[in-house]
């Protein structure tokens, strides 16, 4: 138990408030030591009409004053250690603060411990340490140098209690274990000259005697993270670089120059919880057998450490080994029934999700299974843990639990409408009228529910990642009321961005709301201390070595001993939550068609949240720039991101990247006319999703839209429409509404192409509907392009029409579709002008010439070769009529060119590789 828990700001923490009559902590001859030191450092007031110094003796200045104060903070901080250090070793830590009074501290030390030689002895000295915490009679308490309820008064008042209730017999023990701790620095202790602490490896054995481990290790847990990084939320690593396993594992489990050195618990959790920032980071890092080899034999040597079960969880669950994940979830919850925590670091006076309860297992559980593609099986944890959160009170548990239901509900599509959360101590499913919900209106229930929780409780990090969830819900669904009757019942069928906006812009303010509710105070894990004694003796061999120049950057005197001398201020779940905005602001842009704000947001979220984003979030926003790149740059510029990319984010371990390079290469494949290539991939998306239904059904989505482009390309226009077809009734059946309008623009254009202008009206007009009705923009302009390339094969008595929709199309797509969209505008432009009975080439002919041209420059470099075909045709056509013959025989040995090239791809077998 940590005794210094919430301590701070006025009173003892939690958990030494529940201590009951038992003493808080054991009196040692190094917690003498410390007090002895803390006694030094703020003396007794004077007594009633002395005038209180403006320093106690010896320190010359507040900053040599502050010094001893912050290495003391360090020392009471690190109390509970496995070992604690000799003499000796507190001595040499000493001497880098008192190298400015010529070593007086260290031999005050020496000569008051040398003389506690009775029982009477040490109830003087505890009996002058009670003279720190209290003024004297008629004393201001202004005077009082020391707040009894700060760190250090804490620390008296704990070592003074001890004392008190000790019995005469452990007295006696602690005066012969006092002796053997003077005796062990040799009691003649003469103080080294500065050149026996040239070497670094020597000054820096006081903490950590074999580790050699990157100086980011300890530093990044000096700050706290938030009370709600919860399971899902990740403490990723607030530093730049990062320790490989291997380093810490030799640092851990060898120790040849000091077989006697033991690490201390804040050691081991700064490791474990090191591991945990890592397998959320980039699992690809951490091997599968040879971490749980290593965490096997840390088990063995510290078998109170039921953590190391739950990290071996983690580990398996990143390793996509189910069996094993769930073996492992099971015995950490067995064996310590959570009492440990889950890496969820809480800076907080209590826990805002109290774990070691049966409701926070059925929590991880759930997780689990949704991670597994378990739907059914996580909604049955989840419900089971609303029963017993409802039970136990657990208000804070039951606000996650809604998060997590919420969160299955939107990426795991659900068809029925009914008993999907049917437990009578859940949400229901209905609203008292006998009006079944649906699966969406569930959800809605479920988000507003969990963000008024949390938002009464002050979880603020739960509270941010509603608000990204209800923008997700804003961003694909339209909000119906739950009852609307009556002739006054008005109904907005659309969606409406503003409440997207609205909702990123409040989840962001968990930047500036993290210091509100105490999620910036510091941690209350001691790592920080080892941390700081570290840089402590860094600093101190570069004082007192001049001549050998140190393997590290120096820092100045602030950065050494400043508290709160951290790399950021701002805890990484943190930066998670407010990144995880600008790249839902990505998404919406991209939803609704501005490619410049998706490109910005992206670049934004991969320039400043790199540093604390997890390996699949950041690969995600490098997904992004790159089909930007290969909308407006092309393939080849858009491939050559693609190797950066792989090379940073390994396929086999990111999904997301393995996706976008399906995705180029598909494209490219039936732009180039290779459709063999194209079935592959196609086929290869479909093993690629999990065969559970519901499960991956964006995956599964992508890969039928593929397939019926595919077909179409292939011009077998029945099979692509049952494709598309029973893709629609697919998406239908999950409300998928986005989706659907992408379907219903491919059935017109399938209609299109199959010579039934008239029947793929219906579905192309639908889809402008869908489109008006989530403001999808540029997918709305794109439909209305094909409504009026539909309109024109109808004939030429609809060219004004046609002409008229395609102009209607031009501004959005011409200022944000990319260079296929832009292109394909162009020729229906054309079309239209070469269509009208009324129009005359010869006196208007770079109304026709300029858009082509433009289209002509964007799919050579797109190699589009069926769309230049057509391209280069209609230039010939135009030249015959101007009688430009040169002109026209080059367009039409361009045209044949680009048709033989359709009709016999060349290189297929290379069409994999770029």
């Amino acid at each position: 138990m940590n005794v210094f828990a919430g301590v701070g700001g006025g009173a003892v923490g939690k958990e030494a408030a529940s201590v009951g009559g038992g003493a808080l902590l054991e009196v040692t001859p190094h917690k003498l030591a410390v007090c002895h030191l803390v006694q030094i450092f703020a003396p007794p007031p004077p007594q009633a009409g002395v005038a209180a110094p403006a320093l106690p003796f010896p320190f010359e200045s507040v900053a040599h004053h502050n010094r001893l104060g912050l290495f003391l903070f360090a020392l009471t901080r690190s109390c509970e250690d496995f070992l604690e250090p000799p003499l000796e070793e507190l001595l040499r830590q000493l001497k880098a603060v008192d190298s400015l009074v010529n070593g007086w501290l260290c031999q005050q030390l020496t000569s008051t411990l040398s003389v506690l030689n009775s029982p009477d002895d040490l109830f003087n000295f505890f009996d002058k340490l009670r003279g720190v915490l209290s003024a004297p009679e008629g004393a201001n308490v202004e005077d009082e140098f020391l707040d009894p309820n700060s760190q250090l008064g804490v620390f008296l008042r704990c070592c003074i209690l001890s004392f008190n209730t000790m019995a005469f017999e452990g007295v006696c023990h602690l005066l012969a274990n006092l002796v053997e701790y003077c005796n062990s620095s040799e009691t003649s202790y003469d103080f080294a000259e500065d050149e026996a602490f040239n070497s670094e490896i020597e000054m820096s054995n006081f903490m950590d005697a074999n580790i050699h481990v990157r100086d980011a290790i300890f530093d990044k847990y000096s700050k706290g993270y938030a009370p709600e990084s919860h399971m899902g939320e990740g403490s990723s690593s607030l530093v730049h670089a990062s320790t490989s396993l291997h380093d810490f594992d030799e640092g851990i489990f060898k120790a040849e120059d000091n077989p006697d050195c033991l690490r201390s618990r804040w050691q081991l959790e700064a490791y474990l919880n090191q591991q945990a920032d890592i397998l959320e980071k980039d699992p690809s890092l951490v091997p599968l057998n040879s971490f749980n080899a290593t965490m096997s034999q840390l088990q063995a040597l510290a078998p109170e450490l039921h953590r190391v079960q739950f990290l071996q969880y983690l580990n398996a669950l990143t390793h996509d080994d189910y069996i094993a994940a769930l073996d492992n979830l099971h015995r950490y919850f067995d064996y310590s029934a959570g009492m440990q925590g889950i890496f969820s670091r809480s800076s907080s006076s209590f826990q805002d999700i109290i774990v070691g309860k049966y409701e926070s297992a059925l929590l991880c559980l759930g997780n689990l299974h949704c991670y597994f593609g378990h739907p059914k099986k996580a909604l049955e944890a989840f419900t089971e843990a609303v029963r017993v959160s409802q039970m136990n009170n657990d208000d804070s548990c039951l606000a996650y639990i809604l998060g997590a239901i919420s969160n299955l509900l939107s990426k795991i599509g659900m068809s029925s409408t009914i008993g999907t959360i049917g437990s009578p101590y859940s949400l229901g499913n209905n609203i008292g009228l006998g009006t079944p919900l649906s699966i969406q209106q569930q959800l809605l229930v479920l988000l507003k529910r969990s963000l008024k929780r949390a938002d009464t409780l002050k979880l603020t990090s739960l509270v941010s990642f509603d608000h990204l969830s209800l923008a997700k819900f804003d961003l694909k669904h339209v909000q119906r009321p739950l009852v609307s009757f009556g002739p006054n019942a008005y109904t907005k069928l659309r969606t409406c961005p503003a409440d997207v906006c609205k909702n990123l812009r409040l989840s962001s303010h968990v930047l500036t709301d993290f210091g509100v509710d105490g999620l910036s105070a510091s941690s209350d894990n001691g790592s920080f201390s080892t941390s700081w004694l570290r840089n402590l003796s860094a600093a101190s061999n570069s004082w007192c070595s001049s001549s050998t120049k140190s393997r590290k950057v120096l820092t100045n005197d602030f950065d050494n001993f400043h508290f709160h001398a951290q790399p950021s201020p701002i805890p990484a779940a943190v930066l998670q939550l407010a990144g995880s905005a600008y790249l839902l602001r990505a998404t919406a842009w991209e939803h609704y068609g501005s490619a410049p704000m998706v490109r910005m947001n992206s670049l934004v979220y991969a320039t400043c949240f790199a540093d604390a984003a997890s390996s699949s979030e950041l690969s995600l926003a490098y997904v992004k720039l790159i089909q930007h790149l290969a909308a407006f740059k092309g393939y080849s510029a858009a491939f050559s991101a693609l190797k950066l990319a792989e090379e940073k984010f390994p396929s086999t371990a990111n999904s997301h990247i393995q996706l976008l390079k399906m995705q180029l290469l598909h494209e490219r494949a039936l732009h180039r006319g290779q459709l063999k290539i194209a079935q592959q991939i196609c086929d290869e998306f479909g093993v690629l999703s999990s065969s559970v239904s519901g499960v991956d059904i964006e995956l599964k989505t992508e890969a039928s839209l593929r397939h019926a482009r595919t077909l179409l390309a292939a011009k077998q226009f029945s099979q692509a429409a049952n494709v598309a077809n029973s893709l629609f009734s697919t998406c239908y059946k999950y409300n998928m509404q986005v989706e659907n309008a992408n379907v219903l623009l491919l059935l017109a254009e399938i209609h299109k192409n199959s010579d039934n202008a008239v029947l793929g009206l219906p579905y192309a007009l639908a889809s402008q509907s869908f489109c008006k009705s989530f403001n999808l923009d540029l997918l709305e302009a794109s439909a209305t392009l094909t409504l009026a390339e539909l309109w024109l094969a109808l004939g030429s008595t609809h060219a004004k029409r046609a002409l008229s929709l395609a102009c209607q199309s031009l501004p959005m797509i011409l200022g944000h579709g990319g260079m296929e969209l832009r292109a394909r505008a162009h020729i229906v432009l054309a079309k239209c002008h070469l269509s009208d009975p009324k129009f005359k080439v010869t006196e208007d002919p770079c109304s026709v010439l300029d858009p082509l041209n433009q289209a002509v420059e964007d799919l050579q470099v797109l190699e589009y070769h069926e769309m230049a075909a057509e391209a280069y045709y209609l230039k010939a056509l135009v030249y015959n009529n101007l009688g430009k013959l040169d002109e026209r025989e080059e367009a039409a040995a361009s045209f044949r060119e680009h048709t033989i090239a359709l009709e016999n791809p060349y290189n297929e077998a290379d069409s994999l590789s770029y």
